[in-house]
């Protein structure tokens, strides 16, 4: 399975399987097709009928009511309002006649799934909520859903995308020719409302209470660095070092966004500005901000230059004979020993780490955003060059972090191509699989019976 519909099976996944938001891992809500019934179901409750048929299956309405039911507490598990039942209940029905016919299609054109094949499916949903699998079958049952039900959807789920991906998406292709195309519109887009701006700032803090000569101090001291970065300091240095404001350790970077997500005199000071260029000293109730415009872009164009990071880290993996609480206290040791000087850290990853950049002293290389799971490098982003974490947990276990340091990359135009390449391959799949399964809709016996009721 390739990266695209195996990115687009864990979505799948996501939607049939209802992530909680307790810390503790996966609670499965109930999941569509399940047998049990809640406690205290009257017998007229539990009394089901036939929804809809395809060709020759029955969809019936307990199917529909469980799985509104664990859509409705997913959305509630992620705060989001409210859906309407009855559009709900028409919605899953809808959905579930759509799943059944390209099952159908699966099994009588010869795919199969093979039990290795749902062991790792079951293995990446335990990974994923940072639990084991003999935890999470736990939970599953305990939450009233039968393993072997819980595999079969795994089953279904994989047939529906090994169905999509031999039907559907090896006949998609992105020529040379579509990604000129696609540069050639984004060019022509040239409104500055449409435009994305990235702005690194310094900022000189003005306390509540200053006198005026103390605002006349900070206000030289914000001019002295404003002229340092004219003349070729290097801007994220001087953030790093001097800036008072929290993304100091970042360089000073804010993020590359819309003008409406600037404040307005950011914009103002900088609208005119080249990039590289060095605002003049704008002042806010925060105090004086010198502001550099880093980028400027479409923002359907990937960044032409890219902040990485290089890294190393030291992993412990909590099990029976080491737990999380031991593993943070003996990662916290680790940071005490290094930082005073009693340790080196390339030799305690050597040592301890339980990962494969061990034997490289925890080195991990030079890496762009997005390649590595996003509470470790949220944790990463917030470190300055030779700053050491604290233990943190991922997925993986928990970590120690020594940011090494940084740089600014710049994207190659075929790096750039490769970016829209994989957009347009995107777009066009979800197209091509909209027609595919109106075919496959249209060439299928559908008979919907009754309205599906809650």
């Amino acid at each position: 399975m390739h990266l695209y519909s195996l990115a687009r099976f864990l979505l799948v996944l996501s939607a049939v399987f209802a992530l909680s938001a307790q810390a503790q891992g996966l609670r499965t809500t109930g999941t569509a097709g399940a047998t049990t019934q809640p406690a205290g179901t009257s017998t007229a409750q539990a009394a089901d009928f036939i929804v809809a048929v395809v060709n020759s299956e029955p969809i019936t309405n307990n199917e529909v009511k469980q799985e509104v039911r664990r859509v409705q507490q997913q959305m509630a598990q992620q705060r989001q309002s409210p859906a309407d039942p009855l559009a709900l209940l028409r919605q899953v029905q809808e959905r579930l006649i759509n799943d059944r016919i390209q099952l159908q299609q699966a099994r009588d054109t010869g795919l199969k799934i093979e039990k290795d094949a749902i062991d790792q499916a079951e293995q990446s949903i335990a990974r994923q909520n940072q639990i084991n699998v003999p935890e999470l079958r736990r939970q599953i049952e305990q939450d009233g859903v039968q393993l072997s039900r819980f595999r079969e959807q795994l089953r279904d789920q994989l047939l529906m995308t090994r169905l999509r991906e031999r039907e559907v998406e090896s006949r998609v292709r992105v020529s040379e020719l579509d990604i000129d195309q696609y540069l050639r519109d984004q060019a022509s887009n040239t409104e500055p409302a449409n435009q994305l701006t990235g702005l690194a700032q310094v900022l000189v803090a003005v306390p509540d209470a200053a006198t005026p000569e103390q605002i006349r101090s900070l206000q030289a001291k914000a001019s002295q660095l404003m002229l340092r970065g004219r003349a070729g300091e290097d801007f994220a240095a001087l953030a790093r070092e001097f800036s008072d404001a929290a993304d100091r350790s970042g360089g000073g970077q804010l993020g590359l966004r819309p003008a409406d997500r600037y404040p307005p005199v950011f914009i103002q000071a900088t609208e005119n500005l080249a990039v590289g260029a060095i605002s003049e000293l704008v002042r806010t109730g925060a105090g004086f901000h010198i502001l550099k415009v880093l980028e400027r872009r479409s923002p359907a164009l990937p960044a032409m230059t890219l902040s990485q990071s290089r890294s190393r880290h030291i992993l412990l993996i909590p099990s029976a004979q080491l737990t999380e609480a031991a593993a943070r206290e003996k990662l916290m040791s680790f940071k005490q020993r290094i930082e005073t000087g009693q340790a080196d850290f390339a030799a305690l990853a050597r040592d301890s780490s339980q990962d494969g950049s061990a034997r490289d002293g925890g080195e991990l290389g030079w890496a762009s955003p997005g390649q590595f799971v996003p509470e470790f490098e949220a944790v990463m982003n917030q470190l300055a060059p030779g700053q050491i974490s604290g233990p943190l947990t991922s997925r993986f276990g928990v970590h120690l972090i020594q940011l090494m340091e940084r740089r600014e990359e710049k994207v190659s135009p075929e790096q750039q191509r490769e970016w829209i390449r994989a957009q347009l391959r995107e777009k066009k799949t979800d197209e091509a699989y909209t027609a595919w399964l109106r075919e496959l809709r249209g060439a299928a016996y559908v008979e919907v019976r009754e309205a599906p009721q809650l």
